[in-house]
């Protein structure tokens, strides 16, 4: 049975190669209002996280053979499953299509049908913009000790995303995948982009010192005569990027569409200081992204009140509505914001239950990513964990940080097993 759906690959791969890719498509195919809430409807309430094992860093580590731990995949599906979760948000790597397609799609198929057990659609990312922009396969560096995400890698790499010429690599990527699994049940959504346009370590005021420190851990020796040329406020630089993030997120939606998966497409509009509801003053980028988009989707890190502005703007384009990140128990300010009106799970579930909002929080079980630490740990030193986390909901061994908080999910999902 295993050699013959590595035969079954290998043929379906070929087949994919000697297709004629040098055509630009600019195919839309925008699924109508009626067929998305068709489609949407036929769902249940959508609520789950966003997934990555805790024995990975980040993307890479999560899928390449070497490390792609289907023990672990298991333990901590069937974890989810424990309290209602029925989809999770996961992240790939055009890196990995590009070093073995076969032994790529083999490994996310297993995924599928471990994920299918236990009850749990998925939402595929294929692009992201955010964190350290060199990806490099291979042994991954280890967390830097104390801090949020330390190891999270952009796809594509920002070589390559300015490299509009070597797109033909990222469209056999997104075509083989897509058309792979285009009429898979087990996956549910595709989103193309995660945070376009973000900036990663730039987008935050961090120390010289501590960019050194940072890069250093990815394996780029920075020191005082060089630090120039690797600031990243400048081979990062968020205007340059936008433009070419645009660019790709144009084909990529074209790639889709000519597949014309049974899955519908999103990508989570990315420019938080704009009003969402005001299309005429919105960038570029966004537009492009709302009127692409058969889903809204969007990451919500504010309050409640915050929450319900958004949701509000975004219903004026009568689609319906996943917030693809939240969860920010200290609120972005230091100070605790707890309950029913910060970004926690108390504030958050009602009124997306409320709203009809697909919900993904953001970090599942606490490991090698970090992310029980808040954004501030990029530029303050953290001695231990924080007295609250800013991501995540449970230790490794199964324990919840919140007995009250995990009781509270599974009630309002409906899935109480006490």
């Amino acid at each position: 049975m295993k050699n013959n759906t590595l035969i079954i690959l290998a043929l379906f791969l070929a087949l994919l190669y000697s297709c004629d890719f040098s055509i630009d498509s600019k195919n839309n195919n925008r699924w109508s209002e009626e067929k998305i809430w068709k489609w949407y409807e036929k769902q249940p309430w959508l609520v789950g996280t966003n997934f990555i094992t805790s024995s990975a860093i980040n993307q890479l580590e999560f899928w390449q053979e070497d490390t792609f731990d289907l023990e672990l995949i298991e333990k901590e599906l069937k974890l989810s499953a424990s309290i209602g979760m029925n989809t999770h948000r996961v992240f790939l790597h055009d890196l990995l299509w590009e070093q073995d397609p076969i032994g790529f799609v083999k490994r996310i198929d297993q995924y599928l049908t471990i994920s299918e057990k236990y009850g749990i659609k998925t939402m595929f990312v294929f692009f992201d913009g955010v964190w350290h922009p060199s990806p490099k396969l291979g042994k991954q560096p280890e967390p830097l000790l104390n801090v949020h995400n330390s190891g999270w890698v952009q796809s594509p790499g920002a070589k390559l995303l300015r490299d509009t010429l070597a797109y033909y690599k990222l469209e056999k990527y997104v075509k083989g995948i897509v058309k792979y699994f285009s009429n898979d049940e087990r996956v549910l959504i595709w989103d193309l982009y995660n945070e376009p346009g973000q900036l990663g370590i730039a987008s935050h005021d961090i120390s010289k010192e501590r960019a050194i420190e940072l890069y250093k851990q990815v394996g780029i020796e920075i020191n005082e005569e060089n630090y120039s040329t690797y600031n990243l406020k400048q081979i990062d630089d968020r205007a340059n990027k936008q433009y070419y993030t645009l660019q790709l997120l144009k084909k990529a939606v074209g790639w889709v569409r000519e597949i014309n998966p049974s899955q519908p497409i999103t990508t989570g509009i990315y420019n938080w200081d704009s009003d969402w509801g005001d299309f005429k003053q919105l960038s570029e980028l966004d537009q492009f992204i709302l009127s692409s988009s058969d889903i809204i989707s969007f990451h919500e890190y504010g309050d409640k009140a915050s929450g319900i502005k958004r949701i509000d703007q975004l219903n004026k384009y009568n689609r319906p509505l996943m917030c693809t990140e939240y969860l920010n128990r200290n609120n972005n300010t230091g100070g605790w914001i707890d309950g029913k009106e910060g970004n926690t799970f108390e504030a958050y579930l009602p009124l997306f239950k409320k709203k009809k909002v697909a919900a993904y929080n953001w970090g599942f079980v606490s490991g090698k990513t970090g992310t029980i630490y808040p954004w501030k740990s990029w530029d303050s030193i953290y001695t231990g964990a924080p007295e609250k986390w800013h991501h995540d909901i449970f230790y490794k061994d199964g324990e919840p940080f919140s007995e009250k908080e995990v009781r509270f999910i599974k009630e309002i999902i409906g899935s109480v097993n006490d």
